[in-house]
């Protein structure tokens, strides 16, 4: 004896998504669909001057005093959390896509830092960290002196 089995689309394609969000998740290390968040990476931008690099991240809605930055053996972390919206009950949702819980990244500085003249500012939504490369790891300006006359060329190096 046989039994019917009423097909459901709008499951099946469920079930589908599921197992894809699943493969490339575990490929890439991503959350999946319909699971819970609580700890995600942050985006960030790294850009590397003579003298200093710069970090930005975009993190609105998240003040200031909940953002913890941390420098330790030239490894710079940043940690934060995205609040919930307590006054919305969940029922009453039609679509929910911004995120909520904890992040947090770390990135490794190439070069040594002076750490003690590192500069946060947070200005719509953007928080941007000035990270000024030590001393000793700065471009440094040589004077030559050419022949007898005692002219001086400077070379960068």
């Amino acid at each position: 004896m046989s039994s019917l089995i009423r097909w459901n689309p709008t499951r099946d394609m469920l079930d589908l998504r599921r197992e894809f969000d699943r493969l490339f998740a575990n490929a890439l290390d991503l959350p999946q669909f319909g699971s819970e968040i609580s700890t995600w990476g942050l985006a960030l931008d790294v850009v590397e001057h003579d003298d200093a690099y710069v970090v930005k991240a975009s993190i609105p809605g998240v003040a200031p005093d909940d953002v913890d930055i941390t420098l330790a053996d030239n490894v710079l972390t940043i940690r934060g959390e995205f609040k919930e919206d307590k006054d919305v009950k969940e029922e009453q949702y039609r679509m929910r896509e911004r995120r909520t819980g904890s992040f947090t990244r770390s990135v490794t500085l190439p070069t040594a830092v002076n750490r003690d003249n590192i500069e946060a500012t947070y200005d719509n939504g953007v928080l941007t960290l000035n990270v000024p490369k030590a001393e000793e790891v700065k471009p440094k300006r040589i004077a030559i002196k050419l022949g007898k006359n005692g002219k001086k060329k400077v070379i960068e190096g």
